[in-house]
């Protein structure tokens, strides 16, 4: 028998919330399932990068061969939808609605003349904290020179099941002009690049309303040209300002 190691209270109260939202499992089902996927040992941060696929998968394993509803077919045939909640509930997030737990402002276009929307990679409240190719949500701002609102949070937990996984995250973000990362690959940003959306890498993350008020700083006082294009200013208004070291554009191509 597999050596385990003690689950934390943490843990131990996602795994049981998370119990409640898949039908006719058990907590005992629930953990046997995640110690099969994560070799014994299950922690916060296993839990924090767990996908539905592996979910699916690690009850797939443990009720191969046998008799009962998790046998073959019907495990895939399982509500997709029970899945997708057990992650999020796996993930920390105790509400399926983040709207509703962070302070989502109203928003129509034309609102906010001269503004730019901007997504950032997260995984925790207002913090840019997450991969671009592997974050819970993205969080997209609409932001001015003297105005930052967040107007939306879009969950990435269905790209899991997305062919093309790159290629959904970026139909996430079709209508931002730049993406917050604290890291991406370089076929991701690619995509990213190709679809006019910008990224931009901070490695060390931190409170996405601090770093989009160094980008307000750059939209008022001198954006380099290539936010200067995205802002509308006129070429021979643009100026030459390639200094500023948060707004450099990752070059992978």
């Amino acid at each position: 028998m597999t050596t385990t190691q003690p689950i934390s209270d943490d843990v131990a109260l996602r795994i049981a919330l998370a119990t409640k939202a898949i039908p006719n499992i058990t907590v005992k089902d629930l953990i046997e399932a995640l110690q099969t996927e994560f070799d014994g040992e299950i922690s916060g941060e296993s839990l924090d990068k767990i996908t539905v696929t592996q979910l699916k998968r690690a009850f797939g394993n443990i009720y191969e061969g046998d008799e009962g509803e998790w046998e073959g077919e019907d495990a895939d045939n399982q509500d997709i939808a029970a899945f997708k909640e057990a992650v999020r509930i796996l993930w920390g997030e105790t509400t399926t609605n983040e709207q509703e737990s962070l302070s989502v402002e109203s928003y129509r276009e034309g609102d906010m003349p001269n503004s730019i929307r901007v997504a950032v990679s997260s995984n925790t409240g207002e913090r840019l904290d997450g991969h671009f190719g592997s974050c819970h949500r993205y969080l997209i701002y609409q932001l001015s020179a003297d105005q930052i609102k967040l107007i939306d949070v879009r969950s990435a937990l269905e790209a899991d099941l997305a062919e093309e996984k790159n290629i959904f995250r970026v139909d996430l973000l079709k209508d931002c002009a730049i993406v917050y990362v604290v890291s991406i690959g370089g076929p991701a940003a690619a995509k990213v690049i190709q679809a006019n959306i910008y990224p931009m890498k901070i490695e060390k993350g931190g409170s996405a309303r601090e770093i989009l008020a160094n980008l307000q700083s750059a939209i008022a006082s001198s954006p380099p040209p290539w936010l200067a294009k995205i802002l509308g200013i006129s070429a021979d208004k643009r100026l030459k300002n390639y200094g500023s070291p948060i707004l450099h554009m990752i070059n992978y191509l």
